[in-house]
């Protein structure tokens, strides 16, 4: 069941999703050359706690660490580790914080030094993706709207669309429903509920350079493309609202 939220809960999403937005600028911040995922990691957590908050993931299905970092052709998921990020890498960060016992979710990719011109186009296309997505998030449209709009997007720019994870909503847990797919399921079999004032939605775009194809290595968490070309993710918690959507977890930039 989708679950609306009162004003009171969205006040606090709102605490909780500037906690997870400075957070995610500064995991940005931070990777630079030489520094290691688990000093990242290690810093944003710390971070997250002197917010009076939680970090999501730590714990979350027995996820090891408090954000997952992802490198070049690791989608999402990644765990934390001693690899020191080197120039060009693509590092795809996400990050959950729960504050007043409601969770803000986010992630961004940041590129490493100075970027090749094929690297920093995924970046920004998947960014924007999430932006043609936003156009639809408004009463009256429907979840597929914006999985359309994300899909097109990134196909018209010769990219593929990961289809084995997706959006959700968010609340007072990370997941809930309804899932927000990046891709128009055909023929469809899940359903494609109506957008509300107060449903809350973790909208995320993971959008591989090459194929489609995923594949779960062997820690049971890290997911990476299937062909070893790079991907890149980009999520906001949006409010759906009478009006235009709100971004929960807006950057300063997309203020």
């Amino acid at each position: 069941m989708i679950k609306v939220k009162t004003e009171q809960e969205v006040l606090l999403m709102r605490q909780a999703g500037k906690v997870a937005a400075a957070a995610r600028r500064l995991a940005g911040e931070m990777a630079t050359v030489g520094a290691t995922t688990q000093s990242i990691d290690k810093r944003v957590h710390d971070f997250i706690l002197s917010q009076g908050a939680e970090p999501s993931f730590l714990g979350y299905n027995e996820y090891p660490a408090s954000i997952c970092i992802s490198i070049n052709e690791q989608v999402i998921h990644g765990i934390p580790s001693s690899r020191k990020l080197v120039p060009g890498d693509l590092v795809s960060i996400d990050i959950g914080a729960t504050k007043g016992g409601f969770v803000g979710d986010c992630a961004a990719t940041f590129v490493v030094g100075e970027g090749s011109p094929k690297a920093m186009r995924l970046v920004e296309v998947t960014k924007q993706c999430f932006f043609e997505g936003l156009k639809f998030a408004k009463v009256g449209y429907r979840v597929s709207d914006i999985s359309r709009a994300i899909q097109k997007y990134a196909e018209k720019n010769g990219y593929s669309v990961v289809r084995e994870y997706v959006g959700h909503g968010v609340g007072s847990k990370v997941h809930e429903p309804p899932e927000v797919p990046n891709y128009v399921e055909r023929p469809r079999r899940k359903p494609d509920p109506r957008l509300m004032p107060g449903m809350t939605l973790a909208v995320e775009p993971m959008i591989n350079a090459g194929g489609a194809a995923i594949r779960v290595l062997d820690d049971g968490w890290t997911v990476i493309t299937a062909d070893g070309e790079c991907s890149a993710h980009y999520e906001n918690t949006i409010l759906i609202t009478k009006g235009e959507p709100e971004i929960l977890t807006a950057d300063e930039e997309d203020s």
